[in-house]
């Protein structure tokens, strides 16, 4: 049995996903500052100081406790809830804000809890709560990284992630070590032991082109694995429009600034 709101949902697209929630009379959806994209007339727009879940601490130095977390990993103190006002069922559309795939959670089936990366989270039913998961292994606090402080959804209804590039689910079996980059876990269940290990190797620290720590994921439970992280995509983007193009001075160059627009100005 649901405590929390049960949405009716549907995932367009491909590359460019977005998740269109079905809201019954009265039913609430909770998201991110930002990830509204379209909704129906009907639905009542309301911002709420933290998540408005009932798990809550209901007063005013608790709710600033909650919301206060929040912005140790640069979230919003708010966030904001669609609420269906009418008497038929009313849609809302939520987008993601980069190339990737949107996750659909179903909390109920997951034990409950799902900690994930600090900005994975792009919608849930009301009644999920948001909140902070700070990793209580000193090795992990020190050397981190993207993996130090995640976020924990809890409830039983449906809360929905956003990843980048492609994501792998996998069922770790009781033991199963997975390593991976930090910047590549989007979620995995609280079953699953999370810490950080040093790479080791005094060439793969100076000439590998990795981070100096991976995280290790140990099962049971599932994990979501995402295959480009936006921070490694916007450093990229980053350092390409920082140098020069190995061909700039060329013949090919000037053919190639020709082409691009740059030989026309």
């Amino acid at each position: 049995m649901r405590s929390n709101h049960e949405i009716d949902y549907r995932i367009f697209g491909e590359e460019m996903q977005y998740v269109e929630v079905e809201l019954d009379p009265n039913e609430t959806a909770i998201a991110e500052p930002g990830a509204f994209m379209m909704m129906d007339d009907g639905i009542q727009m309301q911002t709420l100081f933290g998540d408005g879940s009932t798990q809550q601490n209901n007063s005013l130095l608790g709710k600033l406790f909650n919301a206060g977390k929040r912005v140790l990993v640069g979230e919003s103190l708010f966030m904001t809830a669609f609420t269906n006002v009418s008497n038929n069922k009313k849609h809302v559309s939520f987008a993601s804000p980069y190339p990737g795939k949107i996750i659909m959670l179903d909390l109920l089936r997951l034990n409950g809890k799902i900690i994930c990366q600090k900005d994975a989270f792009l919608c849930a039913a009301k009644g999920v709560s948001i909140g902070i998961e700070f990793q209580r292994k000193l090795g992990t606090g020190l050397f981190g990284g993207e993996g130090f402080i995640m976020e924990k959804l809890e409830g039983d209804g449906f809360a929905f992630l956003h990843a980048s590039g492609y994501v792998q689910e996998r069922e770790l079996q009781p033991g199963e070590l997975l390593k991976v980059d930090t910047g590549c876990i989007v979620g995995f269940t609280a079953s699953v032991d999370y810490d950080i290990q040093f790479v080791g190797g005094i060439k793969n620290t100076l000439f590998g082109g990795e981070g100096l720590f991976f995280a290790t994921l140990r099962g049971p439970g599932k994990v979501w694995i995402q295959s480009l992280p936006v921070s490694r995509l916007a450093g990229r983007i980053l350092a390409y429009g920082t140098y020069k193009r190995k061909e700039e001075g060329s013949i090919l160059g000037g053919i190639g600034n020709i082409l691009d627009g740059d030989g026309w100005k």
